[in-house]
């Protein structure tokens, strides 16, 4: 991955955990941050896998389209 990509990718991240309100949540603590993340990951290596994502995606996909929403307003 070119350094472009990855420094857009990277910002794109960043842009999400801020949209999920972890920021406000854990009130800018980027250890609790990283902790919810590696214990996302971590239950991603376990048994349901699948399960997860599809949980997880259908709650992103109600996140987006509520911001959506939010912003036509």
């Amino acid at each position: 991955m070119k350094r472009r990509e990855r420094t857009r990718q990277l910002i794109e991240l960043g842009g999400l955990v801020a949209k999920s309100g972890l920021v406000e949540l854990t009130q800018d603590d980027r250890t609790v941050i990283l902790g919810l993340l590696t214990e996302a990951a971590s239950r991603l290596r376990d048994g349901n896998r699948e399960q997860m994502l599809t949980l997880w995606r259908r709650r992103g996909r109600r996140a987006f389209a509520q911001a959506e929403a939010q912003d036509r307003e």
